[in-house]
């Protein structure tokens, strides 16, 4: 009988986002520095011929049905692009919060491609592997190789990896999440309409800390005004942030409602998740790097 294979699904950390427009297709267009974190959601796959999903852990409840999560969906996509893959039970292990802007339905269905992948002897580079992962969804692509690398488009457009210099963030869910759809639909842009403002800065490799902490600050989320009418908690959330010792910098993480703080030093960072977690003992708040 063949080992079960597991793979961790990553926390996806927007530290910037650029709405750049919607487009006639109603989609937006955005410019994006992605990072993920060193925890998350852990995806398991048993061979077998049948195709299936469980799905466990604190934040299960919230992750809806197994038939209409995104593990499926991008197996099914892999499974049609080649009929002779063999598939198997998947077991997810729900970690992260749901509908926190941190990608985890995403970042479990890369997970799962990677798995599916490894147990075919497929490259994540197979055309059919990426097929899968656009058509599962627009942060899927990012996730399957989980590194900081710059995403253009509806997502589908990604730069090459980056090696950050030393990131520790504070990642704090206040307990409500933020629907992405009406998040967007908050933005209030019509098909066809361009937004006018600042351009990303430019982030490449090998910038020093110090520089890195000055492009990000130069850079912002649009997403952010949006997510705090729709949902109020996340000003509480970037307020409480904001006063943490050592901060360098306090943003929401993609259409919220997780916000993040950066700091120059692990120990830094973890004293200010210990600092947060008693004065918000009913908030998800954990410290990690990000890579």
């Amino acid at each position: 009988m063949l080992r079960p294979l597991a793979t961790r699904a990553r926390a996806k950390v927007n530290l910037t986002l650029h709405v750049l427009g919607r487009r006639d297709d109603g989609y937006h267009d955005l410019e994006s520095l992605v990072a993920f974190a060193a925890l998350g959601d852990v995806v398991c796959l048993r061979p077998q011929e049948e195709l299936m999903l469980t799905i466990d852990g604190p934040t299960a409840a919230a992750a809806g049905p197994p038939s209409d999560n995104l593990v499926l969906k991008a197996a099914r996509a892999l499974l049609a692009e080649r009929p002779s893959l063999k598939v198997g039970a998947f077991h997810v292990r729900k970690l992260l919060p749901v509908g926190a802007g941190l990608g985890g339905g995403s970042s479990d269905a890369a997970a799962a491609l990677r798995l599916l992948a490894r147990h075919n002897g497929l490259a994540l580079d197979d055309p059919a592997v990426l097929e899968a992962a656009r058509s599962t969804g627009a942060d899927v692509p990012v996730c399957l190789v989980p590194r900081a690398r710059m995403m253009r488009g509806i997502g589908h457009e990604l730069g090459p990896p980056l090696e950050l210099p030393p990131l520790f963030a504070v990642l704090a869910h206040p307990g409500v999440p933020a629907p992405t759809r009406t998040v967007f639909a908050a933005l209030g842009l019509a098909p066809g309409q361009r937004l006018a403002g600042t351009a990303h800065p430019v982030l490449k490799e090998g910038l020093s800390a110090e520089t890195m902490f000055a492009e990000l600050k130069a850079a912002r989320n649009d997403l952010e005004g949006a997510a705090c009418q729709t949902v109020p908690q996340v000003i509480e959330a970037l307020s409480a942030l904001g006063r943490l010792p050592k901060a360098r910098l306090v943003r929401m993480s993609g259409s919220g409602s997780t916000v993040f703080a950066l700091f120059g030093k692990a120990d830094a960072a973890r004293a200010a998740a210990g600092l947060l977690s008693r004065a918000k003992p009913h908030w998800w708040v954990r410290a990690a790097r990000l890579r």
